[in-house]
């Protein structure tokens, strides 16, 4: 069905907690947007008064900052330096560990608990995102478990985009903002004058169950309305946008174009693009033992295809140039990613152009190349 086609619930803002108490009892970790040190981040949700309340981000090249608002709108914010990727494919994840017994070494179960996660305030971008990680982990000839115990049984509040990033180009790549599947509910902030509610759309038979423990109404026409307005005027103002026509076969044509040497007099190959894509997914391993000797571990990190060591092999680098790093990324991201797995790796939330540090715009390199 196309965006708000199915009935529309309402709930008020005083009675949000009921939708945060009822995920809490079933046994969700619930996870959302609080506002600390400066930037929007995804931690412990208990509370409505953990939201960012009466705060928006500012983005541009290189440039993230968080300013009020002239309402108290909980969710008036694009999307912050962490993606949900964070908790379903996290930074650092034990693979095993080992303890010394009479001269051998047993290997030692993992006793880390699976949280079961309910993700509120999930953005367009950050769904379609999500789901370009499962086709990576789970739906080719080998599942990748640590993954997949996170991903299984996540509950998903969405978000419709009240407001579009001034890096946001999720119309460009048709990943929002308007959300329209993957999620158990669909909310969309609404404040007129001293009204502040959320309506409501149901994804999944869970979705049902957990609206049925909150105090909800049916929908009218006109809030219906107003909601799909919103939403769309949204998608008229995006901060950038790029043109994706044949961009396949126009990046696999521009392997030895001389912006390739342009771009890279400026990147720094530090890797803050890769670890702030929500897509991104290359890793290392780190082996470690205690002084002693007597325990060890295999822990898995994230690595990012700009570091000279991600590409290493016997002999050196494979990439071992700013140059070849660069090139590798953007060309996998929106070229080969197409032929690997059957989509763009991007998304359009702009968050490798606001927390690059010297300000490279992804769809400015694009449109020169």
């Amino acid at each position: 069905m196309d965006f708000m086609d199915r009935m529309q619930f309402v709930i008020e803002s005083e009675h949000f907690q009921q939708l945060l108490d009822a995920l809490q009892e079933e046994g969700y970790q619930v996870i959302g947007p609080t506002a600390r040190d400066g930037a929007i981040l995804y931690e412990d949700i208990f509370s409505v008064s953990d939201f960012p309340e009466g705060w928006t981000d500012e983005q541009d090249n290189g440039h993230y900052r968080l300013k009020p608002r002239s309402d108290q709108a909980w969710f008036g914010y694009t999307t912050g330096p962490q993606s949900w990727k964070n908790h379903l494919h996290p930074p650092k994840a034990q693979l095993w560990q080992a303890q010394r017994e009479n001269g051998n070494f047993n290997i030692l179960p993992n006793t880390d608990e699976v949280p079961r996660y309910a993700f509120i305030g999930v953005r367009s971008c950050e769904l379609h995102a999500i789901a370009i990680q499962d086709n990576v982990f789970l739906n080719g000839a080998f599942v990748e478990p640590i993954y997949q115990k996170r991903r299984e049984g996540l509950f998903v509040v969405a978000v419709n985009c009240g407001q579009a990033g001034g890096t946001c180009f999720c119309a460009s790549m048709d990943t929002g903002p308007a959300v329209t599947s993957g999620y158990d509910l669909a909310l969309t902030e609404m404040l007129e004058e001293e009204h502040h509610f959320f309506i409501v759309e149901v994804g999944t038979e869970r979705g049902d169950a957990i609206l049925q423990q909150v105090t909800h109404r049916e929908a009218s026409e006109a809030e219906v309305n107003r909601a799909r307005k919103t939403v769309e005027a949204v998608a008229q103002h995006m901060g950038r946008q790029m043109d994706t026509t044949g961009l396949k076969e126009k990046l696999f044509e521009s392997y030895e174009h001389p912006h390739w040497e342009a771009v890279a007099a400026r990147c720094m190959t530090c890797g803050n693009c890769t670890m702030v894509c929500p897509t991104c997914f290359c890793v290392t391993v780190e082996d470690t033992t205690d002084l002693a000797g007597e325990h060890a571990e295999r822990n898995r990190v994230w690595d990012s295809c700009f570091t000279m060591d991600f590409s290493y092999i016997h002999g050196g680098s494979v990439r071992y140039s700013p140059k070849a790093r660069y090139r590798q990324w953007l060309t996998h991201k929106l070229a080969a990613w197409h032929e690997q797995f059957g989509t763009s790796g991007c998304v359009g939330c702009g968050r490798c152009i606001t927390w690059c540090p010297v300000g490279i715009d992804l769809t400015a390199e694009v449109e020169a190349l």
